[in-house]
């Protein structure tokens, strides 16, 4: 390797010209803001003049500014809009060294409804999209906001219109999270809604909301509590269970063992957040050490940096976790010890 006299990289210098079918404010952004977003993200300079991009500066980065370029143009090519957090995300797994292309994780294409698209937005995400292709139960854990559930839905629209599957199931524990079911109002039906409305609202952003009552009272869409399950056999079925780490190891097995011929199950989770009684121990801790080695089974872990909603929901998610370790390391001493110790 050569180098300066101070031990320093020699600069480097490369140039991108953008095919003349692009438009540069669609790789730039409106007012350049995308391209003051990169140049804050490296030390190397990067000029702008027509359609061509002139970067130098230390070899790495400059090497590294001229990969993010390539993957954003390579983007436009597949007819996606440029955004902030598609430039973030591109360039966070272009550090990371991943195998896969920042491009071919953004592209992939899932869903489309009602004008929008919905595709994965982290690397981790695509894995877990592939793995839901691949297995027959999935277990995707990990903290609120990486898509773990809205992912898994529209897996489940996308098979259903391709006929790979004859119904979609969702279901939750209705486990209350500090209420109690008894003192809502109305029949168990009506007490149970309010548990399930988040599928609900995922389901009418994917499918015409005017179609869903037809699809609900034929069947083919059904969304329960999860003790509405037991005794049954589904087959032909994508099954979803949401909220999984509020399910005891009992409820667990139950529901693992509904799978019917020609379905599929995703089972969803935090298990950080879990709402049942003290003492009662998490279905979705348990099975990860039953069902760790069984083959066609997988498990996707999902952590803060696939959160997908406000960047404070990472930063949440991180301090509570810092928090929680330690809280762990402090040690209180048995009551009966402290008596002892006062006399």
């Amino acid at each position: 390797m050569v180098t300066t006299g101070d031990g320093r990289q020699p600069a480097a210098t490369t140039r991108i010209v953008v095919p003349g079918a692009h438009n540069m404010v669609g790789l730039l952004g409106s007012s350049d803001e995308l391209l003051r977003l990169i140049e804050r993200a490296f030390t190397c300079d990067i000029h702008v003049r027509g359609n061509e991009i002139t970067i130098s500066g230390e070899p790495v980065e400059v090497e590294m500014a001229s990969r993010l370029f390539e993957e954003l143009i390579t983007l436009l090519e597949r007819g996606d809009v440029l955004t902030a957090d598609s430039v973030t995300r591109s360039l966070a797994m272009l550090r990371a060294q991943t195998e896969e292309r920042p491009a071919d994780v953004l592209s992939l294409n899932i869903l489309s409804s009602r004008g929008r698209t919905i595709r994965p937005k982290t690397l981790n995400q695509k894995r877990y999209v592939d793995a839901i292709d691949q297995h027959t139960i999935i277990f995707a854990i990990g903290p609120a906001g990486t898509g773990k559930t809205y992912l898994a839905m529209a897996k489940a629209v996308q098979a259903l219109q391709a006929k790979q599957v004859n119904r979609i199931i969702l279901t939750r524990p209705a486990v209350e999270a500090g209420e109690r079911l008894g003192f809502l109002p109305g029949t168990l039906n009506e007490k149970i809604d309010p548990y399930l409305r988040p599928l609900y609202d995922a389901l009418h952003d994917m499918i015409d909301p005017d179609s869903i009552p037809r699809l609900m009272a034929s069947g083919t869409i059904e969304v329960a509590a999860l003790g509405y399950l037991r005794g049954r056999s589904l087959n032909d079925a994508f099954v979803i269970l949401d909220e999984a780490q509020n399910t005891s190891p009992e409820q667990m097995k139950m529901f693992l063992t509904r799978l019917g011929f020609g379905s599929k199950m995703v089972v969803t989770g935090d298990v950080t957040q879990v709402d049942l009684p003290a003492g009662t121990k998490s279905g979705l801790r348990v099975v990860q050490e039953i069902l760790g080695e069984i083959e066609d089974v997988h498990f996707t872990r999902l952590t803060s940096s696939d959160v997908v909603r406000h960047r404070l929901v990472s930063e949440i998610v991180d301090a509570y976790a810092k928090y929680d370790a330690t809280q762990s390391n402090v040690v209180e001493r048995p009551a009966n010890s402290r008596r002892r110790a006062g006399r």
